[in-house]
């Protein structure tokens, strides 16, 4: 191990806690690697790449593979300039990743022997915390990984929905509804993974009860394209009895390339902002509305002053 005394990370804004009482030393997590290198004596330290790992417990299951190889083409010509964080684990001088698995992929890719970090002394628990409340606040996991993360805290901890949504800086409503999605069936759920289906449609789903009527729609809404909206009101026919129509009006619905061309604008909006965003249309494309969801009041908050440009 080598030490280097004379870089040291871009400082940032220290933003508000996101977590409570417990875990304040540790957040914010996107901030955490310079925050920590400008309170230690030696601002971070260089470690071979090889003798890092990353948790065998990551909520994070799947990356995105061109978006790791842009990432390692950058890495090549800026080097890696944000550290990791990690924990020293059980294995003989190693380490274990508690925050920059992506980045850390990106750096084998580059090539890289050595690689920047802080190391944090925490215990399994709060460094599985640690990396949900990063990749939630990265927008990293999919849905399911995060329904599947947040019941693992529940379940491990003893949280309630209101005290996790204190931890990691959740609406508890935001909480109680990706969980649901774990009542989905198997095939359903990995329809949500491979981003066939949205979490909206996944709620819009959920309205039926009986397993069976839950998958078919869901291969319907998927091989069909249709908007959330549309599955919601097929969901309601479905509720309401046989007398409703059995699929929505074939006149109304939209070409699949029209569908394909609102998803992307959805996903470059999401992006732009860092918020959920829904484009609902109507049938000839020619009118609708756009749907920007918050979690909490802050993130409205900052919303509306980019907005407003202050």
């Amino acid at each position: 191990m080598s030490n280097d005394k004379g870089k040291k990370p871009a400082e940032t804004k220290e933003p508000r806690r996101a977590l409570g009482r417990g875990l304040d030393a540790l957040l914010p997590v996107t901030q955490i690697a310079a925050a920590a290198a400008a309170r230690a004596e030696s601002p971070y330290q260089m470690v071979g790449i090889e003798r890092i790992h990353p948790r065998r417990d990551q909520p994070r299951k799947r990356f995105d593979e061109p978006a790791l190889e842009e990432l390692a083409r950058s890495i090549e010509e800026q080097g890696l300039i944000q550290p990791l964080v990690v924990r020293r684990s059980d294995e003989e001088e190693g380490y274990e990743i508690i925050a920059g698995e992506r980045r850390w992929r990106a750096a084998q890719k580059a090539g890289l022997r050595e690689v920047p970090v802080v190391i944090k002394d925490v215990d399994p628990e709060s460094a599985f915390e640690l990396a949900l409340v990063e990749n939630v606040q990265r927008m990293d996991l999919d849905p399911v990984e995060t329904a599947t993360a947040y019941r693992r805290l529940m379940d491990e901890h003893g949280y309630t929905q209101d005290v996790l949504s204190r931890r990691i800086g959740k609406d508890r409503s935001t909480i109680a509804n990706t969980l649901r999605l774990l009542q989905l069936p198997d095939e359903v759920q990995e329809r949500v993974v491979a981003r066939e289906l949205s979490e909206g449609h996944a709620r819009a789903i959920l309205s039926l009860k009986d397993p069976g009527e839950i998958t078919k729609l869901a291969r319907v809404a998927a091989e069909k394209g249709w908007s959330v909206r549309q599955t919601e009101q097929f969901a309601r026919r479905k509720l309401e009895g046989p007398k409703a129509p059995a699929t929505p009006d074939p006149a109304k619905e939209p070409t699949p390339a029209s569908t394909a061309n609102v998803r992307d604008l959805e996903k470059k909006l999401e992006s732009a902002l860092g918020m959920p965003v829904a484009i609902r249309t109507d049938g000839a494309m020619s009118s609708g509305t756009v749907e920007i969801g918050f979690d909490n009041l802050d993130q409205l908050d900052r919303f509306l002053r980019r907005v407003l440009g202050e």
